[in-house]
């Protein structure tokens, strides 16, 4: 009869026991529609012990899943490491179930014996086992490079000269994700350091890389590059310029490099900061806000590029004479317009604004003390024509084919029935350019309706090629660091092969690499900043 009443005494507790055990352990409510979508709730992430026991729930692997799936950093590598928190049999169970023959292929479904090579808690007490030195390097290691992880993101104070507008490498630092840049405007010259003629490149020329817009080692490299082809195109001792307009997180349009200093010539180390990097205007961050207003307020068919420049600088720019209305207002600081057409100049006060004629060169220079901000608003009249010219042809081709539209069609227009064209009389640009829509609408609506084994079977091809064109690069690459580099015309075959897209038609393969044979432009008329 004590047993009884031990029990009744015990009973409270072990009840609230229970309670708790029940509470981690459970999954999500069967009524909660969070529960059945997800299958977690909230209150299994409310806690740091609720959130371990989400994570290491061994009965209910699709919860895990999911949760991981929605609030992992990379999503499918989160999915696919999953399994790691279940229970540790699971592998043995599945390889039971596999076909004999398959199984011999496979890890050996037997429970793991111990080895000689791991050290176990009971030797250890026992004084049977000892570490030895390979336990210790490995520990050493293991530590060593923990350290090493920990460490990485936060030496930027050590590494500043690969710190720009952001700091350290790409994939050394926490915030790696949350930046995204909009170039505007990239401009390469070249000076000839004997004659002074001056010249202009092509960005990107003799390199399949982007990424040097913003890296001032990269930069530095690629200036270096460029003054050791240079030569060969009759270009003796040249100092290379960058002029690159950037815009970080929607701000303003600005310099990142000082384009007053030669690449080439410029110091550049890894231990200290670059001098020639122009710092982030961050005292302008507040005007965000205000430039997403300022865009809202627009119709569709205007556009605004907002822009800010350091004192001392200006900027050279030619108005297309597609862009009518033209105009630059002044929103900071004092600027003086120069057109040089028209020989004359026109300074800007805040709030101030002035049209600019289209087809002419014109020059912004900042002359207040602090950075200038400015903004253009222009509105593409040859697109807006365009776009009219383009609706009314496809209202003609719909009255046409619903019968409103009695009579006949002129010759030039007869491919609008026929979707291309057939002989007779060469279609106008309009039509043509008419065509060219309606085969991409086309292949859009094509794809959007192609059944989800051949969009699968897409998607896995596309991926062999991205990991083939890795491949193949690397080992040019290799190839070139250990026997040198061929001839530019067997380079460019070797990467038009990488390049290579048998599946994507015509038009749409990866964008034409730069003709690295072609040398470069040294005509007398300056390639200069284009709105």
């Amino acid at each position: 009869m004590a047993e009884p009443s031990l029990s009744a005494r015990a009973s409270p507790h072990s009840d609230k026991a229970q309670k708790d055990k029940a509470g981690q352990t459970s999954g999500p409510s069967q009524g909660s529609r969070m529960g059945k979508l997800l299958g977690f709730e909230w209150t299994d992430v409310s806690s740091w012990g609720r959130l371990v026991t989400l994570l290491n729930r061994p009965m209910d692997p699709a919860s895990l899943a999911v949760f991981r799936f929605l609030f992992g950093m990379f999503s499918y590598v989160m999915l696919a490491s999953s399994p790691l928190f279940c229970h540790p049999e699971w592998p043995r169970k599945l390889v039971s179930y596999c076909p004999r023959r398959l199984q011999e292929l496979l890890p050996p479904k037997a429970a793991p014996q111990p080895s000689t090579s791991c050290m176990y808690k009971r030797s250890r007490a026992k004084g049977g086992q000892k570490p030895g030195l390979r336990h210790q390097l490995g520990t050493a290691f293991t530590l060593l490079y923990l350290l090493e992880q920990l460490f990485l993101p936060y030496s930027h104070f050590l590494t500043q000269g690969y710190n720009n507008w952001t700091n350290g490498l790409y994939g050394y630092s926490w915030d790696m994700m949350v930046h995204s840049r909009s170039h505007q405007h990239v401009k390469i010259t070249y000076r000839d350091g004997r004659t002074g003629e001056l010249g202009y490149l092509n960005p990107g020329v003799f390199t399949q890389s982007r990424r040097w817009k913003d890296h001032a080692d990269m930069l530095k490299q690629y200036a270096t590059c460029l003054s050791h082809l240079l030569p060969k195109y009759n270009v003796t001792e040249p100092q290379i310029y960058f002029d690159i307009w950037v815009s970080i997180n929607d701000r303003f349009q600005q310099r990142i490099f000082d384009p007053r200093v030669d690449i080439v010539q410029a110091t550049w180390s890894p231990f200290q900061r670059t001098p020639w990097l122009q710092p982030l205007l961050m005292d302008l961050s507040p005007w965000r806000a205000k430039l997403q207003e300022i865009k809202s307020s627009l119709d569709n068919h205007t556009e605004v590029v907002f822009i800010a420049d350091f004192p001392g600088l200006h900027l050279e720019n030619f108005v297309s004479e597609d862009l009518g209305n033209t105009s630059i207002q002044l929103l900071q600081g004092e600027v003086t317009v120069e057109l040089l057409a028209e020989q004359k100049n026109q300074t800007l006060q805040e709030g101030e604004k002035m049209q600019l004629p289209a087809g002419e060169y014109h020059k912004v220079y900042t002359i207040s003390p602090s950075p200038s901000c400015y903004m253009y608003v222009y509105v593409n009249t040859t697109e807006l024509a365009l776009e009219k010219d383009l609706a009314y042809l496809q209202e003609l081709k719909e009255k046409v084919e619903n019968g409103s539209e009695t009579g006949p069609l002129p010759p030039e227009l007869q491919p609008l029935l026929e979707g291309e064209v057939k002989g007779g009389p060469e279609p106008t640009p309009l039509v043509q350019t008419f065509l060219r829509r309606q085969q991409r609408l086309q292949e859009i609506e094509r794809r959007r309706n192609t059944p989800f084994h051949e969009r699968f079977f897409r998607f896995l091809l596309r991926k062999l090629y991205i990991f083939r064109r890795s491949f193949l690069m690397t080992c040019i690459s290799l190839r070139n660091l250990a026997l040198g580099r061929p001839s530019l015309e067997q380079l460019a075959q070797e990467v038009t092969y990488a390049n290579l897209r048998p599946f994507e038609p015509v038009g749409e393969s990866s964008p034409p690499d730069t003709d690295s044979s072609n040398p470069p432009e040294t005509n007398a008329d300056p390639v200069h900043s284009e709105l």
